[in-house]
């Protein structure tokens, strides 16, 4: 953050608020993204950034909602609003030049919103060790996942999928991992949270070692879409698999 531009985060009813204060400058965009891709990491209901107090330096700026509205509609599925923006600031988004952003009036309205009809989210979580059983675990818990939401087709690639991201995370982090699968309307979402700040990377496999190394590639080839995001404590690889 800077003088000229900061944020806060805070929660409410299951909602994450970035409030952003300050002038907000292409050149320091970057930064505020990666303040609400962090956020996204935590899987709220909803993101919502607070723009009642932030001014506008250059109107390209606000392509950095665009880019999280992006990776918020692929992965988690959290939808994101934007709130309370200054008049001049809501005249530039409601020409729809930055995508489809949604704009409301303030945030107890969008808290409201997001929150009233209590959907419930088919959800699978839990805590594994970084030890040789926890991808055998995982694959117990994506069987159990697909077979409870109706999913028989994609309990061999979601098998796959969680065994290649729970390896990956206890070999290169050594941390305690969260695995949890989600059952959205399309998609099946899978995520690995680890302690590790270092990004994952997809490698072609040693020569020596044509057994090792193709992980992340299994998972780029039978997933429709997947990425990785930082949090506050680490990182969480994603992937998504159509239904």
């Amino acid at each position: 953050m800077t003088a000229a531009l900061n944020w806060t985060t805070g929660e409410q009813s299951g909602c994450m608020i970035v409030t952003v204060r300050g002038r907000l400058e292409l050149a320091l965009a970057h930064l505020l993204q990666g303040a609400l891709q962090k956020c996204l990491a935590e899987q709220p209901a909803a993101l919502l950034a607070d723009l009642s107090r932030m001014s506008l330096a250059e109107e390209t700026a606000l392509s950095v909602f665009t880019e999280v509205h992006r990776q918020a509609a692929i992965w988690p599925g959290t939808p994101m609003l934007l709130c309370g923006a200054r008049p001049e600031v809501a005249g530039l988004l409601s020409r729809h030049r930055y995508g489809g952003l949604q704009v409301r009036g303030d945030v107890d309205s969008a808290v409201h919103e997001v929150t009233r009809d209590g959907v419930v989210v088919p959800m699978i979580t839990d805590q594994l060790l970084p030890l040789s059983g926890a991808a055998r675990h995982a694959r117990d818990l994506a069987t159990e996942a697909c077979a409870r939401w109706g999913l028989p087709e994609l309990i061999g690639p979601a098998s796959v999928v969680v065994t290649e991201l729970v390896t990956n995370a206890a070999e290169h982090a050594g941390t305690m991992m969260t695995l949890q699968l989600v059952r959205r309307s399309r998609y099946l979402h899978v995520a690995v949270r680890d302690g590790s700040a270092r990004p994952p990377e997809a490698r072609l496999p040693e020569e020596n070692r044509l057994d090792r190394g193709r992980g992340l590639l299994l998972v780029d080839s039978l997933a429709a879409d997947w990425g990785w995001l930082p949090t506050r404590d680490g990182k969480v690889v994603w992937a998504t698999l159509a239904l």
